[in-house]
């Protein structure tokens, strides 16, 4: 029989006294005015159900431990409108920890109860947006403090879970031409994602979100970079995080394509013209061809040359610096704004 949740409250009364007196509070769920004591209280208006492994011998599933789906989702926009979105002192990568957790617990409780429907697919949409912009906002961070191949294995697992969740509708969702473009702009030159959009019907391949993503997708596999980074400049800005972790891979594509086409000696570039291509303006792109071996001469003029183009063993390319074409589309969208779905 699968278990009902009864619990009402973001966090389980009893896990909330046991962590209290544990001292294992993160500072986002303390009482104010406590946080300095030698044990500080928790605040039960703030304290979310972390995440905890399955261990032998204990019960995850009793009720009493179990939030229903309207707390789930309720727990989520806490977390996303007074955490992830809300002014904050404190570095995002603690913000991003401390949210992705609890994310991690929500889901746990989803799949104890087996959790679908509209509220199933609230939750997931929200988290998937979530995680997509994480990816682009703590890009080139330490890995002790984000590891991005941690964030894109539960991406993955949660888009995965939200687009099964569509096909089992009988009625188009009015987000589906959404994450759809979203999953295949982020995991450009799949086969698998490509034959998803593929199986679905005309009138949704046909919508302009998806339209795009594969165009895109088909300059990717063309080894187009010029088509491909043209295009990208008609993304929104989540779709746009979701292109990023290509964008370093495309921009070498390019200047390696270049440096083919365009060896001689006497051969002159625009490096205005360069950074047009590359979406990226004059300095970065002079600092960009600089890493591959390509010169650049009175500043206003790249050489290209075969020979020169190298692999750096280590391409110390700062994202942030280097997704401008991302940043440039934020624009004044809160994060509040984007994870909602509201942008």
């Amino acid at each position: 029989m699968v278990p009902k949740g009864t619990c009402q409250t973001m966090c389980p009364a009893h896990e909330l006294r046991d962590r209290e007196a544990q001292n294992r509070l993160h500072h986002f769920e303390m009482l104010p005015g406590t946080e300095k004591v030698r044990r500080p209280k928790g605040d039960p208006s703030r304290a979310v159900k972390e995440y905890s492994r399955p261990a032998a011998g204990k019960d995850s599933t009793r009720p009493s431990d179990l939030r229903p789906p309207a707390v789930l989702l309720k727990t989520v926009c806490y977390l996303i409108d007074d955490i992830a979105a809300s002014p904050t002192l404190h570095p995002w990568t603690e913000v991003y920890n401390f949210v992705f957790d609890r994310l991690r617990g929500v889901k746990q409780d989803m799949i104890i109860q087996r959790v679908s429907g509209p509220e199933c697919v609230a939750i997931l949409e929200r988290t998937v947006r979530f995680l997509i912009y994480a990816s682009y906002r703590l890009c080139g961070e330490p890995l002790r403090l984000y590891d991005p191949r941690i964030n894109d294995t539960h991406l993955q697992e949660y888009l995965s879970w939200l687009l099964d969740c569509y096909l089992s509708e009988t009625e188009p969702h009015p987000n589906q031409e959404e994450f759809q473009a979203l999953g295949l702009l982020y995991n450009l030159g799949s086969a698998r994602a490509a034959q998803h959009i593929m199986q679905l019907p005309e009138r949704l391949r046909s919508t302009p979100s998806i339209s795009l993503a594969l165009s895109i997708n088909r300059a990717f596999l063309e080894r187009n970079p010029v088509r491909l980074l043209r295009l990208a400049n008609r993304l929104n800005f989540l779709q746009t995080c979701a292109l990023h972790r290509h964008l370093v891979t495309c921009r070498r594509d390019l200047l390696l394509i270049y440096s083919h086409g365009y060896s001689s000696r006497n051969c002159r570039f625009p490096l205005d013209r360069l950074s047009q291509l590359l979406s990226l303006d004059r300095a970065l792109t002079a600092k960009l061809c600089q890493v591959y071996g390509l010169e650049v001469i009175q500043e206003n003029q790249v050489v290209f040359s075969k020979a020169a183009f190298t692999e750096p063993e280590q391409v110390n390319l700062h994202c942030k610096l280097y997704h401008s074409i991302v940043s440039e589309k934020q624009g004044d969208l809160t994060v509040e704004n984007i994870i909602h779905g509201c942008a």
